[in-house]
């Protein structure tokens, strides 16, 4: 019997790291996690371990090639954004990987708007609220300010996609995905870098762009392989709905972000949006998708934590508590749902941080109240980016398997049909059907996305 042709999709997300294969109907027959604990940067803040990250990717790869039963024709990866890393003109890190969340300077962050014209003229162009050093291209902007040694010798500054591509084709490029992932880099009312990252010499350190959909024929471990660029991981996330799907639709990807994706909606951003943390991606294919995200995913963790640890239950409870609709009434009439504004300056968090654990009687109470929460939060921002073209609301990622809060999302979009949309590892499917035409002799597959419709009152499956 002959080898089984697969493409190998490293995705690499904060927490998990994670290798498929992927056979040519994208079916999973390979899955690999791995964790790194974190390091800490020169000023003692948390980041990715790249060393440890760098040898996985290479040790994983040279394990695999040599898999008897599997013939790997393409290479891919997704990662999550706002990271760089930052090479020299030997190709080695000059830095650690800095966390997105590391504080900015205060007063670098005013020199910065201050010469550009201001935070909303910015922010408009780039469609990027201020977000410090969430928005990678500020990365770079802090280096040339704080570390000019540094900065002086950085050859190219990768997103963490195109450097793991990098790691194994010593090539590096620029994506369109992570390039447009609220960076301040991206100008979207030129499509072109911002005037910004040419006066400062910045666009002279990122890497051409290349096309997201296209690989490079590479020999890897004795053999010619296909190898993608990478792609952001949102980006990714949203590449098997687009394949699948002609009818206008959003998708709620979550995770530890949870963010709301309309490729359908190529509205300008307004002030108001902006300071709501709303944003643009761009999608594989170049075309801005609107986008507003809450660090939701990053909540539920800690606050089920709080739960947990009052009730003295175990982390895990959430999993076993069934979804009781009495329950939530009661919750609801009883407990005004108090929405956290939608803030870009400080990251939005919903009313449970707020809420006294005691009033509480049972663990199941909390739960549902601190969900009853997070959609009430989850529906202003979904609110923010859908428009009346958009019929249907597909949730992937953590959420989508929790039944309370799906129950939740449905009744709060009556007018729409809200769906739980089973994908087997969306972001990397997406990152191995982007570059479906070097690898797979196959058409697409018209059958990776599984729907579970709910609605206020019932559940069916489709």
């Amino acid at each position: 019997m002959g080898k089984i042709p697969v493409i190998a999709v490293f995705d690499i997300g904060k927490t998990n790291k994670k290798l498929f294969f992927f056979d040519e109907n994208y079916k999973i027959v390979v899955e690999r996690t791995a964790r790194f604990e974190e390091t800490t940067d020169e000023d003692g803040d948390p980041c990715e371990n790249l060393e440890l990250l760098s040898a996985w990717v290479q040790d994983s790869l040279q394990e695999i090639t040599k898999l008897e039963k599997f013939d790997i024709k393409g290479i891919n990866f997704s990662a999550y954004g706002a990271s760089f890393v930052h090479l020299d003109e030997e190709g080695k890190p000059l830095t650690p990987l800095y966390n997105y969340l590391k504080p900015f300077s205060e007063s670098l962050k005013e020199k910065f708007y201050s010469d550009y014209g201001g935070e909303l003229e910015v922010s408009t162009q780039t469609a990027s609220p201020v977000l410090g050093n969430l928005n990678s291209g500020m990365q770079l902007y802090r280096l040339k300010y704080e570390k000019p040694e540094v900065f002086r010798k950085i050859k190219y500054a990768l997103h963490l996609p195109q450097y793991l591509s990098f790691l194994i084709t010593g090539k590096a490029y620029s994506d369109i995905t992570s390039i447009g992932c609220h960076t301040n880099l991206w100008d979207f009312t030129k499509n072109d870098y911002h005037d910004w990252v040419k006066q400062e010499g910045i666009a002279e350190k990122l890497a051409p762009v290349h096309p997201s959909d296209a690989a490079i024929e590479t020999e890897v471990e004795g053999a010619r392989r296909f190898v993608g660029i990478g792609l952001h991981d949102s980006s990714a996330a949203l590449i098997p709905f687009l394949t699948s799907f002609q009818e206008p639709f959003t998708l709620l990807s979550t995770g530890t972000w949870c963010v709301t994706l309309n490729p359908f909606n190529a509205e300008p951003l307004t002030e108001s949006e902006l300071k709501s943390d709303c944003l643009c991606y761009i999608s594989y294919k170049g075309r801005p998708v609107k986008a507003s995200r809450l660090f939701a995913g990053n909540e539920h963790e800690q606050q089920s934590k709080r739960i947990a640890e009052h009730f003295k239950k175990p982390l895990d409870f959430y999993k076993k508590v069934k979804y009781n609709p009495v329950m939530t009434a009661g919750l609801q009439a009883r407990n005004e749902v108090v929405k956290r504004s939608l803030d870009s300056e400080s990251l939005a968090t919903s009313a449970f941080a707020g809420r006294d654990l005691s009033q509480f009687a049972t663990i199941e109470e909390a739960y549902h109240q601190l969900v009853i929460d997070l959609v009430a939060l989850q529906t202003e921002s979904t609110k923010l980016v859908l428009n009346d073209s958009v019929k249907r609301i597909f949730v992937d990622g953590g959420f989508s398997n929790n039944v309370i809060y799906m129950q939740l999302l449905a009744a709060a979009f009556p007018g729409k049909e809200v769906f739980a949309a089973s994908v087997a590892q969306a972001t990397s499917l997406g990152a191995a059907l982007s570059i479906h035409k070097s690898w797979n002799r196959n058409a697409l597959p018209t059958n990776i996305i599984e729907l579970k419709f709910y609605s206020a009152s019932q559940e069916l499956t489709v």
